[in-house]
């Protein structure tokens, strides 16, 4: 059986030490890939391959290096392609043009070896766009079988790494058999260097804040928790920035944001990954609405940078980012519309339950302790399914809103919202508490709830509490998951297409 034919992750024991066994033989003839440092490159396959540069560098010399993924001998002369970076490139070698050391050498070499190539730009009888070698350079070694499959006439791969586990686990694999995942996860890049080009044009500071944490706050989930050896004392992974951030706005800073990895101590799914990356911003002397203009100016432009058009596909639905101003939804209201309860149902959250015995929801009751828990339930089951279309759902309760400003018409209700498209959360803001009094009293709130067993609930900050007697302005805040926002603008089905090493159970 061929190499492309096997299981692409067996453990191929025959086959390295075959590999093994060339590799020896090379060095016995005073020729080791391995002492290679560098490679001078003239041309990428990209700009070899169009008809545009062909017009301009046939029969020109051209210096080229990539991974050896095909190659076809027909005795005296071969076929090969190499692949880099940027795409596919054919070469042709010919005994007689580059001697027959370096035929056999090239002969011999193995899918997954690493070739510099030299020579000029022709096109095949087939009229396929090449290089044809005046010399190849053998510049690395594959002591394994890439899993690259068969590629067929239209250039497609078959037989390639394609077990989505195996896809996940095992990503450099992934990464070279199957270029689609390569082109999401670049675009899943440039999505972080778009948003991190708009905040810089705006007057926004990019900072770093601690990573290991005494109080891990400014969201509800549980954290991963670590020793310290020299100071023989537990920390904290952090699973949120805004604590940290909010000091930078006490300090003086106005306008101030970080993009980095957060950890939360919760399960695995298409839309959960316990590490990820996390945006947060904060701007001083601004409240809610000023960042939900922020946000629609920030998604288009990130969309636009990113994918050309300020739109993208959903289900068969155009989702259109550039259709401002987007929809406000009040918590309550989209309740009253999607799950037909009235907001007057929650005056106690047994009236509320009440509510929802009336309608059969498919969710337990009783793991719900406090109101605002279950409204919040209430929209995740009932709203957010509906939500395709850019949505701001406002008027968040106090009780899961520990560090939001409250409605000064309406205490029970925070000046807080979540943004949504694709029926995805991208985005969560407030309207910041800058009472320190007040929010005394919302970590207390918290800390009752995590005695009553919710161990999500905010802990007690007193540091951070200090920190915000000594004055805070009015503050705007926004938080984004940057993984949740690449994977609709890259279409992609789980969220662990868009991490490149996304966390996996260990393999047996």
């Amino acid at each position: 059986m061929s190499e492309q034919g096997e299981n692409p992750l067996a453990e191929h024991n025959e086959q390295r030490d075959l590999r093994i066994e060339k590799l020896k033989a090379l060095r016995d003839q005073g020729i080791d890939p391995f002492v290679v440092e560098r490679c001078e490159r003239s041309h990428t396959a990209a700009e070899i391959s169009t008809e545009e540069s062909f017009s301009l560098l046939e029969n020109q010399q051209v210096s080229v290096a990539g991974r050896l993924v095909a190659k076809r001998a027909m005795g005296k002369a071969s076929f090969a392609h190499l692949a880099d970076e940027s795409g596919r490139l054919q070469i042709y070698v010919k005994k007689d043009d580059v001697g027959d050391s370096i035929y056999e050498i090239f002969r011999v070499a193995d899918l997954g070896d690493f070739l510099a190539v030299r020579g000029y730009i022709f096109r095949t009888r087939t009229g396929e766009i090449s290089v044809h070698a005046q010399d190849v350079t053998l510049i690395s070694k594959a002591l394994r079988p890439p899993p690259l499959g068969k590629m067929d006439e239209e250039g497609q791969a078959h037989g390639a790494l394609a077990n989505t586990e195996d896809r996940y686990r095992y990503r450099h694999l992934d990464l070279m058999a199957n270029p689609e995942s390569r082109a999401i996860l670049t675009k899943r890049c440039r999505v972080v260097s778009a948003m991190r080009r708009f905040l810089d044009g705006q007057g926004f500071l990019e900072v770093e804040t601690p990573v290991l944490q005494l109080v891990a706050g400014g969201a509800a989930a549980r954290p991963f928790k670590t020793h310290h050896n020299a100071l023989d004392h537990e920390f904290k992974l952090r699973i949120s920035l805004e604590l940290y951030l909010k000091r930078l706005i006490i300090g003086g800073y106005e306008k101030v944001y970080e993009i980095g990895r957060v950890f939360r101590n919760e399960g695995i799914s298409t839309r959960h990954n316990p590490e990820f990356t996390l945006m947060e911003l904060y701007q001083a002397y601004a409240d809610l609405d000023d960042i939900m203009e922020l946000v629609e100016r920030m998604y288009v432009s990130i969309a636009q940078d990113v994918n050309g058009a300020p739109n993208f596909q959903y289900l068969g639905q155009t989702i259109d980012l550039a259709a401002r101003p987007w929809r406000r939804l009040p918590m309550l209201e989209g309740i009253r519309q999607y799950a037909a309860i009235d907001p007057a149902a929650f005056e106690t959250i047994e009236s509320g339950k009440s509510a929802c015995l009336a309608i059969n929801v498919p969710f337990s009751l009783d793991r719900e302790t406090t109101l605002g828990g279950l409204i919040e339930k209430l929209h995740e089951v009932y709203t957010q399914p509906n939500l395709i279309q850019p949505t701001f759902i406002t008027d968040f309760p106090v009780e899961t809103s520990p560090l939001a400003k409250k409605r000064q018409d309406n205490p029970a209700l925070t000046r807080r919202f979540e943004v949504y498209a694709a029926t995805q959360e991208l985005g969560n803001a407030f309207s910041e508490i800058n009472d320190p009094l007040d929010q005394r009293e919302r970590f207390e709130a918290q800390v009752s709830q995590r005695e009553a067993g919710d161990d999500e609930a905010h802990p007690m900050d007193e540091d951070f509490l200090k920190a915000m007697e000594y004055g805070m302005p009015p503050t705007g805040g926004l938080g984004i998951g940057m993984d949740r926002l690449a994977l609709i603008l890259t279409e992609a089905d789980s969220i662990r297409d868009v991490l490149l090493f996304p966390l996996m159970r260990p393999d047996k």
